[in-house]
Order: structure tokens, then C-alpha cells, then sequence
């Protein structure tokens, strides 16, 4: 095919049959994509015969690299590696708040690429954009400046950076082929390799509050993603980490933001959260040469997180980026908060035995704190904190959770959520392992 003109329906039809596309003609197509050549039909087209036939190893690699040199690729001229993560989305989730700058601090460079929120997780966006100020979608002089000064940049993905994605994303997302691991391989990974990295880590998640529901389907996910990314020339390794509960303890933009202010500072750390960020932050370091084996990288980020050295990375970003200095020192003169909180309760004895995650998830959305549609404002102010977690007893109205909310309405009915969230039973659960495998890169 790749021999005679190229005509977009050609494709189509070849992938329809079940044929193999030629890394030429999905070069081709995915221009057509950006120069309007290849129309919203014949991409909904192509979209679902990839659902339903799939891609070979090769062919994801030839769709990823399309897309990433659709737009600009970056370049990095720094004294250490550029290294990254990305989460495939969960619930009190503010991880890379933590470990950006922790792996600054150890020597490492973080210009993250993150997004909005989407369905019921959390976007970091949205938890930086509720630091008055913060500038998320900074000029490309100020992403490296900041990159450059505080050792990790933290911002939204731009028009020039691997724009056939967003187009085939919009297409995907009311055309019902967002599952398909191919399609998420590729736009997930489309926007890491334009950022110029040397490194990348991928936090895959799997339960009730993530997109792959069960640990079989996150396998699935992880091994694609790990495959095309080292195909692509990027080293890459994922972990499987359980979201059957909300990682922090709080759900919410301004809510997250302050907790992972409080983690950094030492007010409070919560052990599972401190876990993971170990994990991720030691897969980062190794990658990048910076440590010879993971428990090292462990340690290293353990320490930047106790010395203060990470607290004074995400304060310096967070300046450089046009927030406030003193956010670390005054974090709620800044920070908005709710004027109405209810305590949610238990009503009877027992233990939390599972968490409907997902359910938590959407109660933050019904407060105002996430989006129905792309274009909603959000209110950062709003969520949930003290969270109870799988395992913890409690008693005939002891509290669940504490709702922050815009006005007694909507804490009523984000009251009503929670309730229908948690099971409670008698006897005490067995709680998993936060860290439930890994995906290593080819050596």
C-alpha cells in the first residue's frame, strides 16, 4: 500500500480486514490528521477498526512516533537527566506534587507534562491551578527557565507539542474508543516523547477508583505502554499500584495540594503515600543513572523528602511559575478554602472493608471540584479529607469523612455518596500491597 498514492479510506479498509499497516502510510495519515487532509469521519474510522483489530508491536511504535513528531519534540542541554512520570489517573492522587521535586533534589530534571482532570480522577492542573498565580501553561522560555532553576516544571501540554493527539483524543472520547490499549499506548506516550526525555516511569493503576478496573487489564496496559515506549527509544519501566482506595487520605484540587504541602513540609506524611513516592522517585533515578539499584534510589528520595531539600524544589517551582514565595510557610493564607464542612459517619460498628473509589471520585465532581464538560470551571476549594482507609475500625458515628462544600446542598448530597461508597463489615480486611508488580524495561 505504502508504494501508491496515499488515500486515507485505503488505510481504513486495510485495518478494518485486519492487515498491517506500513510505518509510511500511518506517518501519512496522522499528518492528514493535523493538516486537515484525513477528515473527523474517516478518523472515527480509522479509531474503531483499531478497536476492534488491534495493533502489532510495531505498527503502536510507527502510530507513537507519528504522533509525537506531529508538533515539536524538545531538547534538554542539562547537567543531568531529563526524567519523567505519568499516572494513568486515580483518586487522591497527588504523587507527582511529591516526587517532582524529590527527584529534583537527588540530581534528577523534571519538566512533567501533566493534564486536567479526566472522568472521576484528579488532574494535577487542577491542584496547581489552585495555588493563586501558578502559571500551567507557561511559554516555552519559562517552562525551561523553570526546569532549569528549580530543578522540575510542572505544567499543561501546549498546542505544539504532539497536537495529532489531541485531535484524535477529541474523536476518540464521543465515539466510544477510549478503552482501546493501542489508542491509549500512543497518545499517552506521543506526549512523553515530544517532551525530549531520557527517562520515564509509569504509575499504572488498577481497582475501583481507576480506568482499568481489574489487575488483569492493568497488566495488559503496563506491558503495551512499557514495550512501545522502549520501541520508541525511550527507557521506560511501569508499576502496578492499587487504587481499590484514595491514595491521600483527601480528595480535592486545593485540598491535595495542601496535603502534599503538609507531606513535603513534615507536618504529616502518610506511610503509603511516602511508599509509592519512594517507589516511583527510585525507578526515575535508576533509569536516569543517577542510582545503581532501587533500594539506593529509595533512600535517596526518602532523605530529599526528610531534609527539606524536596519542600524547597516545589516552593522554588511554584515561584518561578508566578505563585506565591511563601507558599510553603503560609500555605492556607493562600490555598482557598470551603466555607461549609459536615462530617460524614458511620453508621454502625466494624471495619472499612471495601471502597467504592470511583463513587468518592465523582462526590469531589458533584461538589463542584471536577468537570462534566471540557470547557466547566471548577471550584479548587471543594472535597473530601480524613478519609477513612480499607482496614480502619470504627464505631457508630465516628466520622468517614469530612465534606467540604460550597453550601449545605451539595454537602448534603456529597454526604449521601460517600455513605453508598463504603462497605462496612465485621470483620477486619486484609489490606493489599500498594506496589502490586512491575514491568521492566528490555536490557
Amino acid at each position: 500500500m505504502s508504494d501508491t498514492p496515499f488515500l486515507p479510506q485505503e488505510l481504513i479498509r486495510a485495518k478494518r480486514d485486519g492487515g498491517k499497516l506500513a510505518e509510511i502510510d500511518i506517518a501519512r495519515f496522522i499528518q492528514g490528521l493535523v493538516d486537515g487532509k484525513v477528515s473527523e469521519g474517516q478518523a472515527a474510522a480509522f479509531a474503531m477498526a483499531v478497536f476492534f483489530r488491534g495493533l502489532a508491536l510495531d505498527e503502536r511504535v510507527a502510530l507513537t512516533r507519528a504522533m509525537m513528531l506531529s508538533g515539536e519534540v524538545l531538547r534538554w542541554d542539562l547537567p543531568g537527566p531529563a526524567l519523567d512520570k505519568h499516572s494513568t489517573g486515580g483518586v487522591g492522587d497527588n504523587v507527582s506534587l511529591i516526587l517532582a521535586p524529590a527527584v529534583a533534589a537527588c540530581g534528577g530534571y523534571v519538566p512533567m507534562i501533566s493534564g486536567r482532570g479526566l472522568g472521576h480522577t484528579g488532574g494535577t492542573l487542577d491542584k496547581l491551578e489552585a495555588i493563586p498565580g501558578y502559571k500551567a501553561q507557561p511559554d516555552l522560555e519559562a517552562f525551561r527557565r523553570t526546569v532549569d532553576a528549580a530543578g522540575c516544571a510542572i505544567i499543561g501540554q501546549t498546542a505544539d507539542l504532539a497536537p495529532a493527539d489531541k485531535r484524535l483524543y477529541a474523536i476518540r472520547d464521543v465515539t466510544g474508543t477510549v478503552e482501546s490499549i493501542d489508542l491509549i499506548t500512543a497518545s499517552i506516550l506521543s506526549k512523553k516523547l515530544a517532551a525530549g526525555l531520557h527517562g520515564l516511569v509509569l504509575d499504572v493503576k488498577w481497582g475501583s477508583g481507576a480506568f482499568m478496573a481489574t489487575l488483569e487489564a492493568a497488566q495488559d496496559l503496563a506491558a503495551s505502554l512499557v514495550a512501545v515506549a522502549n520501541g520508541a527509544g525511550l527507557a521506560t519501566t511501569a508499576l502496578l499500584t492499587d487504587m481499590n482506595e484514595p491514595l491521600a487520605d483527601s480528595a480535592g484540587n486545593a485540598i491535595e495540594t495542601r496535603h502534599a504541602i503538609a507531606h513535603l513540609t513534615g507536618e504529616r506524611r502518610q506511610p503509603r503515600l511516602q511508599e509509592i513516592v519512594e517507589a516511583l522517585g527510585a525507578e526515575m533515578l535508576k533509569t536516569g543513572g543517577l542510582v545503581a539499584d532501587l533500594e539506593t534510589g529509595k533512600r535517596r528520595i526518602a532523605d530529599a523528602i526528610a531534609s527539606g531539600a524536596a519542600a524547597e524544589r516545589f516552593g522554588r517551582m511554584v515561584a518561578e511559575l508566578g505563585g506565591p514565595r511563601d507558599l510553603m510557610q503560609r500555605p492556607d493564607a493562600h490555598l482557598a478554602a470551603a466555607p461549609v464542612r459536615l462530617e460524614v459517619t458511620a453508621d454502625r460498628d466494624g471495619f472499612v472493608q471495601t471502597v467504592d473509589t470511583r463513587g468518592l471520585g465523582l462526590a469531589v465532581i458533584g461538589l463542584g471540584g471536577g468537570r462534566t464538560r471540557p470547557q466547566d470551571a471548577i471550584d479548587h476549594s471543594v472535597g473530601l479529607t480524613q478519609l477513612a482507609g480499607i482496614g480502619t475500625q470504627l464505631a457508630a458515628g465516628t466520622p468517614l469523612c469530612i465534606v467540604h462544600a460550597r453550601d449545605e446542598a451539595a454537602a448534603r448530597g456529597a454526604t449521601k455518596a460517600v455513605r453508598q461508597a463504603y462497605g462496612i463489615s465485621d470483620a477486619a480486611p486484609k489490606r493489599g500491597a500498594i506496589v502490586t508488580s512491575r514491568q521492566e524495561r528490555p536490557q
